[in-house]
Parts: structure tokens; sequence; C-alpha cells
């Protein structure tokens, strides 16, 4: 990656800004330095100190087309730009805009609260007393020139007029780095000092020299990339260089690729998002998770393609939706697909309701959407068809229980894809059920939405038939949310605490089921034996009845109604290991070990109910409450 390291002279660089040889790529963030770091850096080039290194790219690439914009303070109806500022836009737009621009200051206060308008002064003669803190002896000064006190009714300083600047020996920035600019201020200044105009001119001199002579001969070391660097070559380089501190990701740089061609990414994506956010379970759908899938829509048909033309296997393109093959996305590679993948995310959402994942937070994998779209886009109706849903069905559960689609999955997803796309047209099972295996000691650890296999089981029990033990109907999507169905204890808490049960077990989700907030504000912390009787009361119901649904959950009504948390967690375990099997379609692994040898686990977060603060005085006084 050849590159070019010059030092640029402040003002030389300063001007190639003004007239847009000097510009930045679409995708920077907008300039947001407040007025104590505007300052700082200006009393660091008055000093000569180093303010760091700026970064460059060269324009005209082919690989490269980012849309350039000014810098902020730059006039409109500038030139095409030469280079690309990547790294630097904080310190060259604040240096612009109070040394360059002779407009004051668009900035905010050290809190970002206030925007303010400044303009920058040194004070001659604290910047020449060596004791003083040159940070100090910088001044940023109102719109109008006027410093005020007394809540503004006071005005303590005047520089509203270049006497009055004179007068006060406070010299304006913006003049420094105009030589006719400084040598007209400079006569001035001399001019209102006939009596002492040896000790004015000793001042003035002794000043340019050590302040103002740094700002004329300023330089800046940059790199230039040249523009033969490759795209994600530049990214990544901005990435890790970029001082403000804040990472792009690929959509932000995609972004700025397709603006060149006049397409507003950002805006498509803000429709396409609306709309899939009308699904409840897609609306922590990021931008990076639609364009993986629009990546592996991409790559796979120029692969499929490249095969079907002659192309040998190994020599194809790959299936991928790694950053690097997300930047090569063309602007026609992205609108020949988008509009498949946004049909992909909305079955992909219905896909998740049949399996009664209904909320996003109750996703056990956002990203295991990204695959399931792009198989939508790419097999569309077919999928839906009895034998492929089955399929389909076991390939996802095998991936939540198996919760192989943690951390980065890039790689999972273009297996899975292939491997999905293949299986249900007749070929192999894919990789990720091979991978998929469940230990029945997990189920131990398994207490909050932290997991997503408990999340999973969560689905699967009311996938089964698990219904609300006071509204006794099936758990559709509109009876989920009308119910406010969540996560709750069969032995509440407060009975485990009392009863001596262990931390772990009472936490498990062998231990938890899916009921109403209402249920479980009835169960509140009484014995099973207890609560149950006042369900069969209220719903006219004889233990029969209730054993029944409480079979639906796989729970064993004569545990309950004996109280006896040992047998019932016991043949719940059996019988939820046996849902687990059944979902993956393979066996799991018996390999339980004593809760002392597990490992430890994280206390459960209670999830906000209705009516919460009412629940809680429930329980405190002793009568129906939320059994969380």
């Amino acid at each position: 990656m050849p590159f070019d390291s010059p030092d640029e002279n402040l003002g030389t660089l300063l001007q190639e800004v003004a007239n847009g040889k000097v510009q930045l790529p679409d995708f920077q963030r907008e300039w947001k330095w407040d007025t104590d770091r505007i300052g700082s850096l200006l009393a660091s080039i008055s000093l000569d100190y180093p303010v760091g290194v700026l970064m460059m790219l060269e324009v005209g690439g082919s690989d490269v087309s980012f849309k350039p914009r000014p810098i902020a303070g730059v006039p409109g109806n500038v030139q095409a730009p030469d280079k690309l500022l990547l790294d630097g836009q904080q310190r060259i737009t604040s240096l612009f805009q109070s040394l360059k621009a002779n407009e004051p200051v668009a900035t905010t206060d050290p809190r970002n609260s206030k925007r303010l308008q400044r303009w920058y002064y040194a004070d001659i003669n604290r910047c020449l007393d060596p004791n003083d803190d040159r940070e100090e002896a910088i001044l940023a000064v109102p719109e109008d020139r006027l410093l005020r006190t007394d809540f503004g009714r006071v005005v303590k300083a005047d520089y509203s007029t270049t006497e009055k600047e004179c007068a006060a020996e406070t010299f304006p920035l913006r003049r420094s780095l105009d030589a006719g600019a400084t040598f007209e201020w400079q006569n001035e200044y001399l001019a209102l000092h006939p009596e002492g105009q040896e000790v004015a001119s000793a001042k003035w001199l002794k000043f340019y020299n050590e302040v103002l002579k740094n700002f004329v001969h300023y330089t800046v070391p940059v790199i230039v990339l040249k523009k033969e660097t490759p795209k994600e070559a530049v990214c990544t380089v901005f990435e890790k260089v970029n001082t403000g501190g804040v990472v792009l990701n690929v959509f932000e740089l995609l972004t700025a690729t397709f603006a060149a061609g006049e397409f507003r990414l950002n805006d498509d994506w803000k429709e396409r998002k609306a709309r899939l956010a009308r699904k409840h379970v897609l609306q922590e759908l990021q931008n990076t998770d639609f364009l993986q899938a629009v990546s592996l829509v991409s790559t796979y048909r120029k692969r499929t393609a490249a095969e079907n033309s002659g192309v040998p296997s190994h020599s194809a393109p790959p299936v991928s939706c790694r950053r690097k093959d997300i930047l090569r996305l063309t602007l026609d590679d992205y609108k020949a697909v988008a509009n498949d993948v946004t049909r992909g995310f909305e079955w992909a959402a219905e896909f998740l309701a049949r399996e009664k994942i209904f909320r996003s937070k109750d996703a056990p994998y956002r990203t295991q959407m990204v695959p399931l779209a792009a198989l939508h886009a790419l097999l569309g109706q077919s999928i839906d068809s009895y034998a492929s849903a089955e399929k389909l069905r076991r390939w996802f559960w095998c991936g939540v229980l198996g919760e192989l689609y943690g951390g980065a999955a890039e790689t999972r997803f273009a297996r899975d894809v292939e491997g999905v796309t293949a299986w249900l047209t007749g070929g192999s099972q894919p990789r990720t059920i091979g991978d998929a295996s469940f230990e029945a000691s997990r189920l131990y650890t398994l207490r909050t939405r932290n997991s997503a296999a408990y999340k999973g089981l969560h689905a699967l029990l009311m996938k089964r038939g698990a219904r609300d033990w006071m509204k006794v109907a099936e758990i559709d999507q509109a009876a989920f949310f009308d119910l406010h169905i969540d996560i709750h204890h069969v032995f509440p808490r407060k009975w485990c605490d009392d009863n001596g049960v262990d931390p772990g077990e009472r936490d498990s989700i062998v231990n938890k089921t899916p009921l109403s907030w209402d249920t479980n504000r009835s169960i509140g912390g009484r014995s099973p034996a207890s609560y149950l009787k006042t369900i069969e009361g209220r719903n006219d119901w004889d233990a029969g009845r209730m054993r029944e649904v409480l079979g639906r959950h796989l729970v064993d009504g004569e545990t309950l109604e004996a109280d006896d948390f040992e047998a019932f967690y016991r043949k719940r375990k059996e019988r939820l290991v046996e849902m687990i099997a059944s979902a993956m379609g393979k066996e799991v692994a018996r390999d339980d070990r004593a809760p002392s040898t597990m490992p430890e686990y994280e206390e459960e977060v209670a999830t906000p109910q209705p009516d919460e603060e009412l629940a809680a005085a429930l329980v405190q006084s002793g009568e129906d409450g939320a059994g969380e």
C-alpha cells in the first residue's frame, strides 16, 4: 500500500481546504469540537507543539469512489478535491474556522449543551509571560466581540473594532495567517502608543517571533495514501487511526461509496427499516444485518452464475458477508437484491412467529435472522413447502439450542446459506446440524435472557401447546401481547428461598414457564399446593383438568400438589430434554453433574411488568403478588 508522508505548511493546507482541494469523504461524521478543545489546539500551535498526524487519500482511484463534501465552514462552489481527509477532521475544521474562515466559529460549550459563536484571540501580555498558562492566554470571545460579566449586564472587555483590539493588546488569530492583515493590525497597534513607540515595538516583535511566527511557519505531518489503495484497506486504515474515537461500520462506509452514484443509502434504509419495524421481532434489526443478507444473496447468485457458466467450484467467487465483501458491493448489486432481502426479513418475522417468537428481546439470536432472510430471498415460496419447512425448523433450533450464533458468525452465515439451500433441494444436511449439541447439565445454567437457549425453550414450550393457567387459550401473537406473557417461576422464588431450594435450580429454566402477568401475580410467593387451589377455584376446575393444563407446560401436577420441588425438578428436566431432542432431531448428551460442580451463575434480573409497584406491594403484604 504505497503512500507519501510530506510535512504540509499549515497556511497552505488551510488554503487548500478553502478552495476545495482537500475535502472530506461523505462517511465522516459532523465536526463537533467544543470551545475549550479549540482553544487548547490553538495554544499548542502558538507554542509550536505537535498536534498529531493527518491522513489523506488521493482521489481518482478505480477502486475507491467516495462522495466528497467540503469541510464545515467552507463556502459552496468549491472545485473537485485532489485529496480526501481521512483522519484529522476535528483539528483541521477547528483550525480552518478559527484562523481562515473570517467568521465566528460555530462551536459548543464544554458540556455540549449550548451552541456558541466564538472568535479566538491571543492576549499579547499573557502569551509573553513565561509563568502564565498559554491556554489561558487564548481567549474565546462571543460573536459581538464583547466579554460580559454579571449575567451579561456588565461589559468587561470590548474587542468590537481593530482600535479596541489594539488598545486591549489582544491579537485576533483570524489574521495570523494573512501577512497583509497582520501588518495592518501591527501598524494600528504601534500608532496607538506614540509616546512608547520603542517599548510597544519591542513587545510586538517579541510577540511575533515567539507566538505568531509559530502559526505562520507551522507544519503538519501528513500521510497521503495513493489512489491505487484498495477500498477495504482505506476503510481499515481509517478505523485504526481515527482519533475521534468512533468506529464507522460498513453501512456508513458503503453509504459514502453509493453516494458517488447519487444514491442515498441511508434514506433507503430508513424506509426499509420503518417497513420492517412493523414486525415487533424486527425492531432491533440493524442496518449492518441488512447489508450482510444483501451480501449473502448477491455473492450466492454470483457464485451460482459462475458455476453454471463452467467455472470450477474452487475458482468461483465465495458466498460471503464478511466486511471486505460487503464493501465490494456495487450499487447495482445492492439494487438487484435489496427488495428480495426486505421480503426475506418480513418472511423471517412470520417464521419466528410460527415458532412463538414475537418480540425482539425474545429472539434467541438477532443474527440468525440474516441467513433466514437470505434463504427466503434465494428460494422464494418453495421454502414454505412442508418438507422444506420441517428441515428449516430443525436447522433453526439446532442453531438456537446448540448456541451456535453467538459472537462473530459471518462464516456460519455463509456456510448455512449454501448448506441449507442445498439440503432443501435434495443435498446433505448442513454443517450447523452436525455441529449442534446440547448437554442436559446446561439446563441448570440457563437462567436469564442472556442465553439464546433460555429464550428458545420459552418459545418451544408455547409452540408445543403451553397455555396460560388463568386464560386457557392458545398463545398466538395477539394473546401473547394482550396477556403480557413472559417467563415466570413455577415454584416461586420466595417459596424456594423459604424452603432451602438451591438458587441455581430455583432460577433455572427448569423452574420457569410462560405465564401471563395476571397469573403470575395470583401465584405470588405461595406454595404450588396453595396457588393451584386458587386457580382451580377461579376456573371451576377439578384436579384432573388442572393437571392437563400443567401437562402442556411439561409440569407434573402431582409434584406441585405435594410441594415436592425435587421430584418436580427431576421430572420436568427429563421432559425438557425430550422436547429439546425432538426440536433438534438428535439425542441430548446425558452429562448431568451435581449443582455444586457447575459454574457460577448470574443472578436473574426481573423483567419489568405492568403495575410493578402494585405487584411489589402485594407481595410485601402477603397477598397475591408477582411470583418473580
